[in-house]
Formats: structure tokens, sequence, C-alpha cells
């Protein structure tokens, strides 16, 4: 149950603020990020059909631990390659609500070193 003061009710308020400016087009797709304590995934949306055109995560990489710096980077390594396959070079990041640091940075860096451009 979410209540006012949860720390993810905050998460998804912060997320609302930043997804009004934060849009994914044809030419740029929304490389949405999210973070649970076990794993993260990331998905590159299309927000102008409305689909998803490539994701990566820690459970589709059957990693045994998704939850720290390293699985975020091997994520971010496949995203970015997945994107490149299907022909996507830039992208708009957008953090999900949360803070850019640690998981969401590293995934961020790994997909920039992976050749997208955001």
């Amino acid at each position: 149950m979410i209540t006012k003061d949860s720390r993810n009710y905050l998460r998804l308020r912060r997320h609302e603020r930043v997804r009004k400016s934060v849009v994914g087009t044809e030419s740029a797709p929304r490389l949405c990020v999210f973070r649970s304590n076990k794993n993260i995934e990331c998905q590159v949306i299309d927000d102008s059909k409305g689909i998803t055109l490539c994701s990566s995560g820690s459970t589709q990489l059957k990693l045994s631990n998704g939850g720290n710096i390293e699985a975020a980077k091997k994520v971010g390594a496949d995203i970015a390659k997945k994107a490149l396959e299907k022909g996507i070079e830039k992208v708009v990041f957008d953090r999900g609500g949360y803070s850019y640091h640690g998981r969401v940075a590293a995934l961020a860096d790994a997909a920039r070193e992976g050749g997208l451009k955001f």
C-alpha cells in the first residue's frame, strides 16, 4: 500500500514532474530507468507511438546480484548494444524520479560508453 509519506509515493510525484519535460520522440526515444532493491531495469520508449523499442534488465541478463553498481553497468552496456542494433543513437534520459547517483548514474555512464548520446 502506497501512503502519501512513503518513499515510492514521493518518487512517483517527482517522476510525474520530470515527465512533463522529458518526452521520447521517434528521433530521440526516452531511456527510462526502474530501480528496486534487488534489480535494475531500463527501457527505450517511443512516447509518440506508445511502444517499447528495446529493454534490458538484471533479470533478463540473469545476473546473480542485480542490485549493485556492477549490474547497473552491465545493463547500461546491454541497452546501448540493443539500441544501436535497432538504429537508435540518440535518446533522452529519464531517471524515473530517482536521484542521479549510484546505480542510476552507473547505468547512464555505461550506456554513454556503449555509444548512446544523451
